[in-house]
């Protein structure tokens, strides 16, 4: 995973001031007249639908990208260019409501003072294709003041959905809990202006209505530099960040609109929590609701049965919480505060909470493991258990019959581990150990474990290619795995034999194994399972000498 430098816009702080000037005048001369539905290949190109812009905005590359509008969303139709995940993407074309680098939507109520908004109430619909590097982002802009010509303060990032080795900018800081959904919260900045950034901590997110401004008042629960109520919501807008491929990406529909009013005071103080569910890890939280109006609750921890060291761990917009990630044998203490754009209440009573767990002694050491259930990518382990308590068991792995080269693949808290994406005729090396509060046990015996070659009782698959992009030394192949058998195969290993002088120099959704010319890539958890007729995706970029037009010929395919 690599942090992203993406400045989703087409202004960054690498441009000079004469570029900024023609990137704005471009733009302003691209919006369009109203439209119901257009297709837009332009790079700043824009069109109005309805009260809303519709932008291509493709910032991060010459080569091609289209997008096709309607009254209330777009799909993006060509995308051509490739960006480094270690680096920024290749575009963010959006639908937007509000003000961007002065291209406003029709009648727009923003900018907007954060302090005079009630609601900003939103409703986003997507559609994913099933490949790609990307992640599906709604973005809220913030700035100290009116001025919408240029680069905002504060960024807000909401990812619906992420594909691909990225991540957001800077480090996770955080959880929350907002609109009903779970996130991790990541905050840093890109060198213009800071990010707040929300991850949804399940897979996707297809649709989802919510207010903006539970997002809001939590990023200033964050820290000062992301703003105040005195600031100003400049826009919000949803798209997508492709880095590879992108086709079919879509925005079936979006809506937003702000309402003045909101609190007029503080809310009241919330009750004292009480805690249930504790365990070695985590414990939950409840409390009784403040009065008055309230957008989130602000829970704060102190590590220690005296400790007055509190800081923030999470947020909620309803009287509970979940804290997970915590030690065993330890005493925490919680307090709660209640927030509303009016300000923010006293703080509660103080629990103090004390996990569960952890032996005096270190675990025996567990038994040799033994295999089970052995295919072309995956193998089932099991061991008899240790003695003592034990939190979790430890699995490590080492590729190769002789290899002493162990890294750690798994752990569990059962006598029992299935280990998946192998590959085909390979020897794999297993050993186990057992943790708990006191320590690590010694390991097990090691087994080794050969998985098959895969094929055979009516399973099977075949491999194919096509070109997604290519350029004088390089090209980037998406690459179709399809089940050609009449069962359904549970995993499969596809292969490109690249000519002589490619290199391979990346690949998705996972890493591929290379060897020599061989680019293998092996299924993930939730693409291995084929029914008859059913395909899986993967793709890869190599490179190649000058002058070289040559392209991967020869492919195969193993099921299991």
């Amino acid at each position: 995973m690599h942090a992203t430098t993406s400045r989703r816009h087409r202004l960054t702080t690498a441009l000079s001031a004469l570029a900024l000037t023609v990137a704005a005048t471009a733009m302003s001369l691209l919006a369009a007249q109203p439209a119901q539905a257009a297709t837009i290949c332009e790079q700043y190109g824009t069109v109005v639908a309805g009260s809303y812009v519709i932008q291509n905005n493709r910032w991060g590359t010459s080569a091609t990208q289209c997008i096709n509008t309607t009254s209330n969303g777009f799909s993006i139709t060509q995308q051509d260019g490739v960006g480094s995940t270690s680096g920024a993407p290749v575009s963010y074309p959006s639908i937007f409501l509000g003000c961007h680098y002065s291209n406003c939507s029709p009648s727009s109520p923003l900018p907007k003072q954060l302090s005079t908004i009630g609601t900003a109430n939103s409703s986003i619909s997507y559609s994913y294709p099933g490949s790609g590097t990307y992640n599906a982002s709604y973005d809220i802009w913030l700035n100290a003041d009116t001025n919408v010509s240029g680069v905002q303060d504060t960024e807000i990032m909401i990812w619906f959905n992420r594909q691909g080795s990225i991540q957001p900018i800077g480090s996770q800081t955080g959880t929350a809990s907002i609109a009903g959904r779970s996130w991790a919260v990541w905050t840093g900045s890109n060198g213009a202006n800071n990010v707040v950034s929300y991850l949804f901590t399940g897979s996707v997110i297809n649709s989802l209505s919510f207010d903006v401004m539970d997002f809001v008042r939590d990023t200033f629960t964050r820290g000062s530099q992301y703003g105040n109520s005195n600031w100003y919501l400049t826009s919000v807008q949803a798209g997508f960040e492709p880095w590879i491929g992108g086709v079919g990406l879509t925005v079936n529909s979006f809506s937003a609109g702000v309402t003045t009013g909101g609190g007029t005071q503080p809310p009241g103080t919330p009750g004292t929590p009480t805690a249930s569910n504790v365990g070695s890890s985590s414990a939950s939280l409840s409390w009784s609701a403040s009065s008055g109006t309230v957008s989130s609750y602000l829970i704060e921890r102190a590590t220690g049965a005296s400790s007055t060291s509190f800081s923030q761990v999470g947020t909620s917009s309803s009287p509970s919480f979940t804290d997970s990630g915590l030690a065993a044998n330890t005493t925490y203490r919680y307090r709660v505060r209640a927030s509303n754009s009016a300000g923010t209440s006293g703080y509660s009573g103080i629990v103090n909470v004390t996990t569960t767990g952890g032996g005096t002694q270190v675990p025996g050491t567990p038994g040799t493991p033994t295999a089970s259930g052995v295919t072309s990518s995956g193998a089932s382990l099991s061991w008899s258990a240790s003695s003592g308590t034990v939190s979790s068991y430890l699995i490590e792995r080492a590729t190769g019959a002789s290899s002493t080269s162990f890294s750690q693949v798994g752990t569990t808290s059962s006598t029992s581990f299935t280990d998946s994406g192998l590959a085909a005729n390979t020897t794999y090396r297993y050993r186990v150990r057992a943790s708990n509060s006191a320590g690590t046990s010694g390991y097990s015996g090691i087994v080794n474990v050969t998985t098959t070659s895969g094929g055979g009782g009516g399973s099977g698959c075949t491999t194919t290619a096509s070109v997604q992009s290519q350029w004088n030394n390089g090209y980037v192949l998406q690459v179709t795995v399809t089940n050609t058998g009449s069962s359904t195969i549970n995993g499969w290993a596809s292969t490109a034999t690249l000519p002589s002088g490619h290199a391979h120099t990346g690949s998705w959704p996972q890493p591929a194994v290379v060897s020599g010319q061989n680019v293998t890539e092996t299924n993930q958890n939730w693409n291995g399972a084929l029914a008859p007729g059913q395909t899986a995706s993967w793709g890869f970029q190599a490179s190649r000498p000058n002058g070289n037009t040559a392209l991967p010929t020869t492919f195969s395919c193993t099921a299991s």
